[in-house]
Parts: structure tokens; C-alpha cells; sequence
């Protein structure tokens, strides 16, 4: 073949991977909103089958031929397809060290995982998921060493995630975060609070459901595309451009937790459903890293979602779907409530000052795992002691502690950085944004179309085109700096408890 036929080969080969992997997320969609109990170990059959065809079409001889062929001649390659080439040639490298049945049975068992996960938060049982865990933590370490023989562990799989990523520069990030924000955790917290009664419930199922689809109206997601549903652990999954699933968790004693949530979620799938149409088939048709992504979930939900002309925008349906609890309050009252800071036990619904240290807990926990210093019948207690120690709080119950978060269920360790990371990020993207965009007049209009536009030319349409690095220099003009998310924070902290 020549070079011609070879890019179109390839362009054909993406093509198929994504109708597999679309068919693979389909089926984790519903067996986390739909499917019955009784049909745990069939789907894990089942994911487990289409994860070994995956693996087959990502290493068999003739594409491995192919891919090495283009990657000789990249540079004669327009820059999509170079790109292409480039994630497809990477990957390959990494997984044709696997071997196969490695890979069906970490699928299988991360899908068993996940539900007997469910069952043990619903139970507050550790002991249903404690096997599971020890399984998956064994098949990562095995897989790490396949991938990275002789490296790090846990770098090697906070890599799979954040590219680059490695504890030597995650640990001073976290450090510079902790010496940073405790001093003012402290101050905010001996200042007065605010009134949060009025967020206590009871509140009506339905009339959330309301709000959910009201919000999600005024961010502006495209409903043909974007679909709200309700799962254990909300998240957002994108099967294409034109089609992302989003879905929340309805608590009737918390109003924020759903709100928040929705926000959250709708963030990330506004990314997928803004990549460019040029990417539809490709393998960088998705956001640029998990911490890009998470960028851009908290920029929505913080640093809009929480700002008071935002609050002033929604508070008129807030009332009205809830007349009694928000009787006698004011939008003011509303925006102090949902800001308050204070230690909390789920992540989820942390503050966005605690936020860090939520995640704090659980990378010094994964670096304890995979260096061998701790083993999973030791995480309920070590959880429960860093809570106290980093967030002054006791945990009541291994449901809303080591259980809460469906993250290890997945196999997904290495992931809980990028949260934070993230989060600074967003910080950065949101200051810059600013200079072009008045956020606070489309709050007061209602019409987020001047964001999701900035956005979307700066980060969104992109996918996988650029890296992290690469694109935070092209949308904010500098290198990634996080001391803005620290000036961000005592900014706004210290204006909201200077009273």
C-alpha cells in the first residue's frame, strides 16, 4: 500500500475500534443504571469477550504492521492524522505486553467489582467488596509491571491517567495545597457560618428531577444529544459526539448534592458533545486527559455554579419548586449556604475549600497500596484516621468512607490526582476566560452561549489534539501556575467570612 492507502486503512481501522468501545460503554452504562442483580456475572462475561476482540484489533500483526509503517513516516502526515497515529502507536506498544487473557479477566472483574461494590456501600459492609479490591489491586500491579517493567507502580499507573503524571511532582503539588489552605480552612472555620437550615429538606423528588432539567436548560446542553439518569456514583459516559449519558443521584434531605452534581456532570459531557466533527471517528474524538476534563466539570459547577450572580439566576426556580424550605430566604442567602466551608465526609459534596484534602486522602492511601506499606483489610481504619487527621472529623460508617467513591471498583487507581489537578487547573482557564467573556452578564441574561463558545475554541473542540500542557499555554497564555487556584480561593473565602 502507499501512504494514501495506509491513512485510509487506518481512518477505517478507528472506525471499528470505536463501534467496539461504543458497544463496551454501552453495556457499563446499563449495568450501572439499568440492569438487574441477578445479571452481575453474565455482563462481566459478556465485557469480558468484547474487551478481548478490543485487545485483538488494538495488537494483531497486520495493524501492528500498519501503525508501524505510518509511524516511521509521520512527519509526512497532516497533523490530525499524525496525532492519530501517534496515541494509536502508544498504546499499542503498551498493550501488545499485555496478554490477552490478562486483559478479559481485569475487565470481568472490574465489572464484578463494581456491583458487589454497590451491594457493599447499600450494606455498609466492607467485607462484600474487600476480595474484589484485593483482586484488582493485584491484576494493576501486574499490569504495571507488563507495561513499565522495572518502573514505579504507582506512577506508572497515575501515568495511564495524566500523562507525565508521577508522585515526584504530584507530592509538592499536594504540599503546596496543604500549606496553603489549612491555615485558612482554620480561620474560615472559626469565623461565624452562614444559615445552611433552609438546605435540610425534606425535598420532593420530583420537583429536583425539575430542577435538574431546568439547569440544564440554562447551561444550554443540547437534550437530543445529553440524557439525564440516575445511578449509585453519578458520572458522565460519551458514546460519540452525539450521544453522552449524564446521570446524578437524588438524596430528599439534600438539595445541593443533585444540583451541584448536574452541573458537574454537564460540564463534562458539554466537552464531548463540543469535539470537533473532524474527530468524530477518531481516537482523539474525546477530551485531552482526565484532569483537562475535570477542568472543565468544576469550572461549571464552582466557578460558575457557585458564583452569586449564577445563584441569582436559578434561586427564582429554586423557590419555586421549593416554596416552603426557601420561604424568608433571599439569593444572598442562598449563595452563602451552598458556599459554606466546612469538613465534610463525602468528596462529592465537599466545599470547594475541603475539596483537596478529600482527594489527599485518597492518593496518600493509593501510594501506601502499591508501595506494599498497607493492605486493603487495613483501609477502613487508615481512611478513618486521615479523615480525622487532615479534615477533623470522625466517619461513622464504611459507606460514607472507604466505600463512598466507585472510583477502585473500576480498577481506577491513579485517577483521584487529576481531581485535584483539575480543579487548579480550572482555576487558570477561568481567569482567562474572564478577560474575554463577561461571565457575570450572561448569569444575569441567562445565556451561556458567549462561554460554551470561548470554550469550545479554546479547549473543547480540540479533543485529544493537544496536551495538557500544550493546551493551557494555548488558552491561558502562560504555563500552568497553581498558585492561582490558592488566590482564587483565599479571594473568595476570605470576602464570604471577612463578616
Amino acid at each position: 500500500m502507499n501512504l494514501e492507502e495506509k491513512v485510509i486503512a487506518l481512518k477505517e481501522h478507528q472506525k471499528k475500534l470505536k463501534a467496539y468501545n461504543h458497544a463496551s460503554s454501552l453495556l457499563f452504562y446499563d449495568a450501572s443504571t439499568s440492569m438487574p442483580p441477578g445479571a452481575a456475572q453474565s455482563m462481566s462475561d459478556t465485557m469480558g469477550v468484547i474487551s478481548g476482540e478490543i485487545y485483538s484489533l488494538t495488537v494483531n500483526p497486520t495493524f501492528q504492521t500498519l501503525l508501524h509503517d505510518l509511524y516511521a513516516q509521520r512527519e509526512m502526515l497532516d497533523f490530525q492524522t499524525r496525532r492519530e497515529v501517534e496515541e494509536l502507536h502508544l498504546e499499542q506498544e503498551k498493550m501488545k505486553e499485555v496478554p490477552k487473557e490478562e486483559v478479559i479477566a481485569m475487565e470481568e472483574a472490574q465489572n464484578l467489582a463494581n456491583y458487589n461494590w454497590e451491594t457493599a456501600k447499600k450494606t455498609n459492609d466492607f467485607s462484600v467488596f474487600a476480595p474484589h479490591l484485593e483482586k484488582l489491586i493485584a491484576m494493576k500491579k501486574r499490569y504495571a509491571t507488563y507495561i513499565n517493567p522495572g518502573g514505579d507502580v504507582y506512577d506508572t499507573l497515575l501515568n495511564e491517567f495524566e500523562r507525565g503524571m508521577t508522585k515526584a511532582q504530584m507530592d509538592p503539588f499536594f504540599d503546596a495545597l496543604r500549606k496553603n489552605l489549612v491555615p485558612l480552612i482554620k480561620v474560615v472555620g472559626e469565623a461565624a457560618q452562614p444559615d445552611t437550615s433552609f438546605l435540610a429538606g425534606p425535598f420532593d423528588i420530583a420537583a429536583q428531577k425539575a430542577l435538574s432539567d431546568y439547569v440544564m436548560d440554562v447551561m444550554g446542553i443540547d437534550k437530543n444529544r445529553c440524557i439525564l439518569r440516575e445511578t449509585e456514583h453519578p458520572f458522565t459516559i460519551e458514546f460519540s459526539k452525539d450521544d453522552v449519558r449524564i446521570t446524578t443521584k437524588y438524596l430528599e434531605d439534600d438539595l445541593t448534592s443533585n444540583l451541584f452534581s448536574v452541573v458537574h456532570e454537564s460540564g463534562h459531557g458539554m466537552y464531548e458533545l463540543s469535539v470537533d466533527d473532524a474527530l468524530r471517528f477518531s481516537v482523539l474524538g474525546a477530551g485531552a486527559t482526565t484532569a483537562i476534563h475535570e477542568s472543565q466539570s468544576r469550572l461549571w459547577e464552582n466557578y460558575i455554579g457557585r458564583s452569586l450572580p449564577f445563584c441569582k439566576l436559578i434561586f427564582p426556580k429554586v423557590k419555586e419548586l421549593f416554596p416552603m424550605q426557601m420561604e424568608g430566604v433571599t439569593a444572598e442567602d442562598f449563595y452563602r449556604a451552598v458556599n459554606v466551608a466546612k469538613p465534610s465526609l463525602i468528596r462529592t459534596d465537599a466545599d470547594e475549600l475541603t475539596y483537596a484534602l478529600h482527594v489527599m486522602v485518597r492518593y496518600e492511601l493509593e501510594k501506601r497500596i502499591f508501595a506494599e506499606e498497607l493492605s486493603v483489610s487495613d483501609l477502613p481504619a487508615e481512611w478513618n484516621r486521615l479523615y480525622k487527621e487532615y479534615l477533623g472529623i470522625d466517619v461513622p460508617d464504611d459507606a460514607r468512607g472507604v466505600l463512598q467513591d466507585a472510583h477502585w471498583a473500576g480498577g481506577a487507581f491513579g485517577y483521584f490526582p487529576s481531581y485535584a489537578l483539575g480543579t487548579a487547573y480550572s482555576a487558570q482557564i477561568y481567569e482567562a476566560m474572564r478577560t474575554a467573556v463577561d461571565v457575570d452578564a450572561c448569569c444575569e441574561k441567562g445565556d451561556f452561549a458567549p462561554v460554551r463558545q470561548w470554550l469550545t475554541e479554546k479547549i473543547y473542540r480540540h479533543g485529544m489534539l493537544y496536551t495538557a500542557e500544550e493546551l493551557i499555554e494555548m488558552t491561558c497564555g502562560a504555563a500552568f501556575d497553581p498558585a492561582c487556584y490558592v488566590t482564587y480561593l483565599e479571594r473568595k473565602f476570605s470576602t464570604l467570612y471577612a463578616r
